[in-house]
């Protein structure tokens, strides 16, 4: 699953609440022939990576009997892991970021929307396009998916590998296997997870023989400019620029098939749209009904216009499965969207319709500014 940090942030401090941000891939062997990319090649227009100091997990029972399981379970060398694993730190900011948001915070999509859609994002989207146009061009035609969606995705994550995270992965990765927050009402699935994630990071590293103690991203172990988890690297990163390795921090043409690839992988259909407007017939409303299945597309038009759904011009004619899309906003009238089966594949990138929105309305008003500059 692929963890962002930009996202994950706002969402624990109260912008609204989701599950687990990406959907949790099968890990996949590396191709032969491909290797992770270990460093940046430029740290240009990027904030500076700050040392973070912590108890390190040698002498650590727990730590080193999950080393021996990681080692065995992977075939790996086991000493190899146990060494990797002692100078892993445990990272308290980590757990304390990792705690589940205040109860009863308010939804708020009009100021979720503001921390990701403003001038300084929409103007750097703006050149990211511009100046991988081509590359944004052959995904759309490989794989489907709309430069605006790989454009917005990558903007809302890391604003376009300007914020790609300051934690040490390896660190971030033991702390939460390790010391996850035990009030977490999720805490026993959270941290199986994140030991799968330790365990994919630190196979890929042992496989191709490079440093796991150099790769830095969020405080959940996202990666590169489109912050993807170690498993959903290993699964959907691909090598778009033909240097025979992965690289989601250095190469945006890498970044953007990647992207591109894991939207095709999870169901995307070219030409869909993402959402249609939708209003209420009063007399007709059934909206228990209509929100039971949350995002789920799961409604035909005809069933969800029984259930007092409105829909007009091109949605009416949409042939697969429909959803009601709330978006609350605070103390204020929530917003309402009929979300299709591409809206549910971007909540697959994180678990949430306010950001798949941010996403979709990021991608448009950088396609609406470049126009405007044509």
């Amino acid at each position: 699953m692929l963890l962002s940090f930009r996202t994950l942030s706002l969402l624990l401090a109260g912008a609204m609440s989701a599950g687990a941000p990406h959907a949790q891939p099968t890990p996949a062997p590396a191709a032969e022939a491909t290797q992770v990319a270990q460093a940046a090649p430029s740290n240009a227009g990027r904030k500076p990576v700050r040392e973070r100091r912590g108890t390190p997990y040698a002498g650590n029972a727990q730590a080193m009997q999950l080393a021996d399981e990681i080692a065995a379970k992977r075939g790996m060398d086991a000493e190899w892991v146990r060494g990797m694993l002692a100078q892993a730190q445990n990272l308290p900011v980590v757990t304390r970021l990792m705690q589940p948001a205040p109860s009863g915070t308010p939804k708020n999509w009009r100021a979720y929307r503001s921390r990701f859609i403003d001038p300084i994002r929409i103007a750097a989207g703006v050149r990211f396009w511009q100046e991988n146009r081509a590359t944004l061009e052959r995904a759309e035609k490989e794989f489907g998916v709309p430069a605006e969606i790989i454009v917005g995705i990558i903007g809302v994550e890391t604003v376009y590998g300007q914020q790609l995270g300051d934690f040490r992965v390896l660190d971030a990765l033991a702390t939460l296997s390790l010391d996850f927050p035990q009030n977490h009402p999720r805490a026993e699935e959270r941290i199986r997870y994140f030991r799968g994630e330790l365990e994919q990071f630190l196979a890929w590293h042992h496989a191709n023989g490079t440093d796991p103690r150099r790769p830095v991203g969020s405080y959940a172990g996202a990666m590169g400019m489109p912050q993807f988890m170690p498993s959903s690297l290993a699964r959907w990163g691909i090598d778009y620029d033909g240097d025979r390795k992965v690289d989601l921090t250095g190469s945006t043409a890498d970044v953007i098939g990647s992207v591109a690839n894991y939207f095709k992988a999870h169901g995307w259909t070219p030409g869909m749209p993402t959402h249609y407007p939708v209003g209420f017939d009063a007399a007709r409303l059934d909206m228990e009904s209509l929100m039971a299945p949350d995002i789920l597309p799961t409604f035909s038009v005809p069933s969800f216009q029984a259930k007092g759904a409105v829909l007009e011009g091109a949605a009416l004619e949409h042939k697969g499965p429909l959803a009601l899309v709330e978006l609350q906003n605070g103390p204020d009238a929530p917003q309402y969207v009929a979300g299709t089966e591409n809206f549910y594949v971007i909540t697959r990138y994180n678990w949430s319709s306010y950001y798949a929105m941010s996403v979709i309305e990021l991608g448009q008003e950088v396609r609406q500014a470049m126009e405007r500059r044509s």
